[in-house]
């Protein structure tokens, strides 16, 4: 997919890029496949705001999207390539032959018209859904489950996929785009190829309008803020930060502080760090 580029008409326009969306076959969802999605302005259900900078934006539909792939054997044909206003992917409505319909995340080179599998005895093609045990090794899947019949929690926005390295008994070795290498159990469901859209990251939104109809609102500095409202406030004039490092504005250190539980179940899971 390529990049469109803007003449400089405005300060806003120059150097303005958007995706051309080539590959969009439509752009009516299916109605059956979509359901109101409620603003949250970032509060929970107390009104208390838990995560800030969230509000506005334009309104979205949200698409009912098929991570479980457990249609066993019935096979699907691609009917439309779609774009999801909520996710950075494309989607594509999967026709199955039963009559059902299902929206799939759209992988790179799939096409309205081909045909698509779910199960262990589909063919190691693009858009296929089979167990990580049946997919040969050196094979780049997405959409990856992280527990049996869960659904797919991993290498699921666009241009994302991950490699599989080898097996270990029940469990099979997979590399990450993070570097990070990990064991999944092999009954976990996997779809073949990489994520589409993978010019999604090169888009440059150009004015503050843009974001704000993303739904997301603006970030304030903390060295422009009083000492009481964050750790790099206050000062006469512009000042450094003041600590070693900078930090949150709840005083935690902002740079490669690990939040990860030391005592959390998958790490015996994880084979190399992707740090290391």
């Amino acid at each position: 997919m390529a990049i469109k580029k803007f003449k400089p008409t405005t300060n806003g326009r120059r150097g303005m890029t958007t995706l051309q969306n080539e590959e969009l076959t439509t752009s009516t969802p299916t109605k059956s496949l979509i359901k109101t999605k409620a603003k949250t302005g970032g509060r929970n259900n107390q009104g208390k705001m838990t995560v800030r900078h969230i509000g506005g934006g334009a309104k979205r539909k949200y698409r009912l999207i098929d991570y479980k792939r457990n249609k066993i054997g019935v096979t699907g044909r691609v009917a439309t390539i779609e774009y999801d206003p909520n996710r950075s992917a494309n989607i594509a409505l999967i026709n199955y032959k039963d009559g059902e319909k299902k929206y799939i995340i759209a992988p790179k080179g799939l096409q309205v018209g081909m045909i698509i599998e779910n199960g262990e005895n589909a063919d190691i093609k693009v858009g296929n859904a089979l167990p990580l045990e049946a997919i040969p090794v050196g094979t780049v899947v997405h959409c990856i489950e992280l527990k049996p019949g869960k659904g797919a929690e991993i290498c699921r926005s666009a241009g994302a996929s991950a490699q599989i390295l080898g097996r270990d008994g029940k469990y099979v070795i997979l590399r990450l785009q993070s570097g990070e290498t990990r064991k999944i159990l092999g009954t976990c469901m996997a779809t073949i190829g990489v994520v589409g859209n993978e010019d999604y990251e090169l888009v440059n939104l150009g004015k503050a309008g843009r974001k704000r109809h993303m739904g997301i609102r603006p970030t304030n500095r903390g060295s422009v803020m009083n000492p009481n409202d964050h750790p790099h406030g206050g000062g006469e004039g512009r000042t450094p930060v003041g600590r070693k490092s900078p930090m949150t504005p709840w005083g935690k250190p902002a740079l490669g502080y690990k939040t990860r539980k030391n005592k959390k179940a998958s790490s015996k899971l994880i084979v190399s760090r992707k740090n290391k």
